[in-house]
């Protein structure tokens, strides 16, 4: 599992998966001195950390390394949100309190995608028809 990344290796890969290309120490170090004053040599071992640590493979391109990310920033909090969840004595009791500080959006997300993992993955009961049935029962045959 992936350790969460630092507050300058997050806003480094940030670039790096916002710009889904390879990118050099200079493209980085240029876009982050619009927002602050930094060196290059800290973005340089920041990118070399990234590498060491899997976050990133880079080629040689000259005297320079092109660096480009080996995983999605989508991945990267799916692995987080996993090890938080594992991590916890009581998983079923820990999902609870997560499903319970989530938004309405949040909460709509969460259920597209389980339609996407689960495509029997049933619809809210706000959404169904109101035929009078319990959730889990079919409505009852006319005719009969």
């Amino acid at each position: 599992m992936p350790r969460q990344l630092g507050e300058l290796e997050d806003t480094v890969m940030t670039r790096v998966w916002q710009w889904n290309r390879p990118v050099t120490v200079r493209e980085v170090l240029e876009d982050l001195q619009q927002e602050r004053s930094i060196a290059y040599t800290t973005v340089m071992t920041v990118m070399d950390n990234l590498h060491q640590k899997g976050w990133v493979r880079r080629e040689v391109d000259g005297r320079a390394y092109r660096y480009t990310a080996v995983s999605t920033r989508a991945a990267y909090s799916a692995a987080l949100m996993n090890e938080a969840w594992s991590q916890s004595d009581n998983p079923a009791a820990a999902l609870v309190a997560f499903f319970g500080m989530m938004s309405a959006e949040q909460r709509e997300a969460l259920r597209d995608a389980m339609r996407v993992v689960s495509p029997t993955f049933p619809e809210p009961a706000e959404s169904r028809p109101d035929d009078g049935a319990p959730a889990d029962e079919a409505p009852p045959e006319s005719g009969r």
